[in-house]
C-alpha cells in the first residue's frame, strides 16, 4: 500500500502531520551512509515544524469541519473543486508548457481551452452531466489528461481503469461502473470488440478511441477522438458549468478485490485534492528539521515532472500530475518506463525529481544521471524498497532530499511520509502521518495498541475514500462508521512516532508498483483441474520489490504429472504479464491449514523465498523443486 510523494514550489507547498512529539529526537548516526561518521541533531521538533507549516495563512492551515456527520481536520486553503485547480494554474501559467509528449507540446492555456471544448462535446453530443461516469482506459497520452479535465468541468465522475487488465476483469470494470461514455486507446478498443454490444446495452452513448497508434477497428460503434472533436458544432450561448462542491464525487479508481476482481474506489473532490497538500509533507518537514525556512524559491527555468507511471494509478494521476499542475510545472508524459528515454527527458526537460518504484530507483542509480544530474528530490514508493537503496541513492544524488511515503488508492495516495535525514536514519520506516491524518495500530481483538506493538494500521482523514463503488460488503469490511480505513497492513510505531510496515494481511503482492491480488493469480491456476490447492506469494527482488511465486498442491491422481512450465504457460494466457509467476513450486501433499481451514501462507512464503534465492544463485529460472 505504497505511493509516491514529491515537493512542489512554494505556492503549493504540501504540508505535514500534526503528531505530538514535544521532546527532541536524540542524535543518530546514519546507518545508510557508511562514510558518514558524524551524528545529526534536528534543529526543530516535529511539533515545532508543524506549528510553522500549519500556521494561519499558510497553504497547510487546518480547520475543523463536520463532513457527512464526522468531525474532521481539513486543509482550509484547498481548492473548492478539481477544475478550480486547472483554472487557477492556467491563469498563472497560461503560455507556459503544460503537457509534453513526444514531439507534442501543449501550454496551460491550450489545455484549458481544449478541456472546456471537450466538456462541451461530452455534454452536447453524449448527454454527459454532473455525476455521470466517463470511463478512461488507455496508456498515457495528452488526450487522457484532457478528457480527465473535461470531466471535472462538467462535474462528471472520471472512471480510471487499469489498461493492463486482461479481458474479464477489464470488462468487469466497465460493467460495474456503467459509464455514459467510454474512452479507450487503440489497443483497448481491439481488446473490447467482443463486448461492444454489452457495453452499449449498459448505457454507453459512445466508445471513442483516444489515439490512432493502431488502425481503429471498423465498427459504427467506435469513433476516433479526432473525428469527434472535428465534427462538433458549438452551440450558441455561453457554456454554463454546474456548481461543484468539495463533497461532490470526483473520480473512481480501481484496486484489487478479495474475489480477484477489481474494486471501484470512489473519491470526492476534497478527498482527491487533499493529496496535493499531503504530498509535500516529508520534504517540508526535512527542510524545517534542518533549521531552514520555507521562503519562496527564486524564479528560474520551468521545471518538469516526468510521469512514466500510468495515469490510471493513484501515483500517476493523484500525486505526480496534480502536483505538477499546482506548481506550474510541465508534465512530461511517457507511455511506459524506459530508462534511456527517462535519462534523455530528465536532462532536456529540466526534471529535478527522480525515483519511484524499486525498478525505477534501481535503474536511475545505475544510469548516467548518477553523480551528474542535479536532482532535488529522490522518491521511493509504489512498492517495498530494500533498505540499502536509500544509502545508494544518497551517494548517487548527494544533494537530493530522499523521500518515502505510505498510502493507497483508498487514501488518495499519501497519508504517512518521511524525508531527509530522518529517512536516512530510518530507511525501513514509512514516516509519520500528515497533518490532517490520524493513525492507530489495532490488534486482532480490536484494541488500539501502544507504540512498539504490532497490529493492523488504521488511517483516518479527509483523504480517505467515501466507499467502494456499489460494493457495500467491501466498504463495511474496510471502512468503519467513524471513518477509519483498515489498511490490511501489519505495522508498528516506534517511540518516536515513526511507522514501520512489517507484513500485509491482504496478501497483495507489489511488483514494480503493480498491485497484484494473490487471489487472482490463484484463481487462474485453479482452472487446471489437476490442482488441489494454490498459494500465490511474493518473494523479494532488488529491482522490482517483489516477484510472484505460486505454490501448488497436486491432486493425488496427478502426482508427478504436473510440470512447472505448464502452469506458467497457463498463467501467461490468463494473467497480465506482471502477475505471471516467475516460479511455480510443486507440492505432492496437502498444505498445512489453520483451524478455520485457511492455507497457512507464512511457511510457504518462507520456503518460496529460500528456493528463489537458491535459483538466483544457481542462475536457474526454473526447476522441479518439490515440497
Amino acid at each position: 500500500m505504497h505511493s509516491f510523494s514529491i515537493d512542489t514550489q512554494w505556492r503549493r507547498q504540501l504540508s505535514i502531520s500534526v503528531i505530538t512529539m514535544g521532546n527532541r529526537v536524540p542524535a543518530y548516526k546514519p546507518k545508510s551512509l557508511q562514510s558518514t561518521s558524524m551524528t545529526w541533531q534536528p534543529q526543530r521538533t516535529y511539533q515545532e515544524c508543524d506549528a510553522i507549516l500549519c500556521a494561519p495563512g499558510m497553504p497547510h492551515e487546518i480547520e475543523t469541519r463536520v463532513i457527512e456527520g464526522r468531525v474532521q481536520k481539513v486543509y482550509k486553503n484547498l481548492w473548492k473543486s478539481v477544475r478550480d485547480l486547472l483554472v487557477e494554474s492556467a491563469s498563472l501559467h497560461y503560455d507556459m508548457p503544460y503537457i509534453v509528449y513526444g514531439n507534442r507540446r501543449l501550454t496551460y492555456g491550450e489545455v484549458l481551452v481544449l478541456s472546456k471544448k471537450t466538456a462541451a462535446v461530452f455534454r452536447d453530443s453524449y448527454n454527459v452531466g454532473k455525476g455521470d461516469r466517463v470511463a478512461i482506459c488507455s496508456q498515457n497520452n495528452p488526450e487522457y489528461l484532457i478528457a480527465f479535465w473535461a470531466c471535472q468541468f462538467l462535474g462528471a465522475v472520471a472512471v480510471l481503469i487499469n489498461a493492463s487488465l486482461p479481458f474479464d476483469p477489464l470488462l468487469h470494470c466497465f460493467q460495474h461502473t456503467a459509464s455514459t461514455l467510454i474512452l479507450v486507446d487503440g489497443e483497448r478498443a481491439a481488446r473490447l470488440l467482443p463486448a461492444i454490444t454489452t457495453l452499449r446495452s449498459l448505457g454507453a452513448q459512445a466508445i471513442i478511441i483516444l489515439d490512432q497508434t493502431e488502425p481503429a477497428p471498423r465498427l459504427s460503434d467506435l469513433r476516433s477522438w479526432q473525428d469527434v472533436q472535428a465534427s462538433y458544432q458549438e452551440h450558441n450561448g455561453s457554456f454554463a458549468f454546474p456548481a461543484v462542491e468539495p463533497e461532490d464525487n470526483c473520480l473512481i479508481m480501481f484496486t484489487s478485490g478479495t474475489t480477484g476482481m477489481p474494486k471501484g474506489v470512489l473519491s470526492t473532490q476534497r478527498q482527491f485534492l487533499t493529496n496535493i497538500r499531503n504530498a509535500s509533507v516529508a520534504s517540508s518537514r526535512a527542510t524545517l528539521r534542518r533549521g531552514g525556512s520555507l521562503t519562496p524559491p527564486p524564479k528560474g527555468p520551468q521545471k518538469g515532472m516526468l510521469v512514466a507511471v500510468p495515469l490510471f494509478h493513484v501515483s500517476g494521476c493523484t500525486s505526480f500530475s496534480m502536483m505538477a499542475t499546482a506548481a506550474g510545472m510541465k508534465i512530461v508524459l511517457t507511455a511506459k518506463w524506459d530508462i534511456s528515454e527517462a535519462v534523455r527527458l530528465m536532462r532536456t526537460e529540466n526534471i529535478r525529481a527522480g525515483g519511484g518504484v524499486p525498478a525505477m530507483v534501481s535503474d536511475l542509480l545505475q544510469s548516467p544521471l548518477a553523480g551528474q544530474h542535479p536532482l532535488e528530490f529522490f522518491l521511493f514508493g509504489g512498492a517495498p524498497s530494500a533498505d540499502f537503496l536509500v544509502g545508494r541513492a544518497k551517494i548517487a544524488f548527494p544533494d537530493a532530499i530522499l523521500t518515502h511515503a505510505f498510502g493507497s488508492t483508498e487514501t488518495n495516495a499519501v497519508a504517512v511520509s518521511i524525508a531527509g535525514e530522518d529517512y536516512e536514519l530510518r530507511p525501513s520506516s514509512t514516516g509519520i502521518p500528515c497533518p490532517v491524518n490520524d493513525m492507530i495500530i489495532v490488534d486482532e481483538s480490536r484494541k488500539v495498541v501502544p507504540h512498539g506493538v504490532r497490529g493492523e494500521v488504521w488511517l483516518r482523514g479527509p483523504n480517505v475514500i467515501t466507499c467502494y463503488w456499489n460494493d457495500t460488503d467491501a466498504t463495511n469490511k474496510s471502512l468503519t462508521k467513524d471513518g477509519w480505513f483498515k489498511t490490511g497492513d501489519i505495522g508498528v510505531i516506534d517511540s518516536g512516532g515513526f511507522l514501520y510496515i512489517k507484513d500485509r494481511i491482504k496478501d497483495i503482492i507489489i511488483r514494480g508498483g503493480e498491485n497484484i491480488d494473490s487471489v487472482s493469480v490463484e484463481n487462474a491456476i485453479y482452472l487446471d483441474d489437476r490442482i488441489s490447492e494454490v498459494a500465490a506469494v511474493g518473494v523479494p527482488d532488488e529491482r522490482l520489490g517483489e516477484l510472484v511465486v505460486a505454490i501448488v498442491s497436486v491432486k493425488s491422481a496427478f502426482r508427478g504429472m504436473v510440470k512447472e512450465s505448464e502452469i506458467i504457460e497457463q498463467c501467461q494466457r490468463r494473467l497480465p504479464r506482471y502477475a505471471i509467476p516467475v516460479m511455480v513450486l510443486i507440492c505432492d501433499r496437502p498444505f498445512e491449514l489453520t483451524p478455520s481451514g485457511k492455507i497457512m501462507k507464512p511457511p510457504l512464503r518462507e520456503f518460496a523465498r529460500r528456493e528463489w534465492e537458491s535459483r538466483v544463485k544457481r542462475g536457474h529460472t526454473a526447476s522441479s523443486a518439490r515440497l
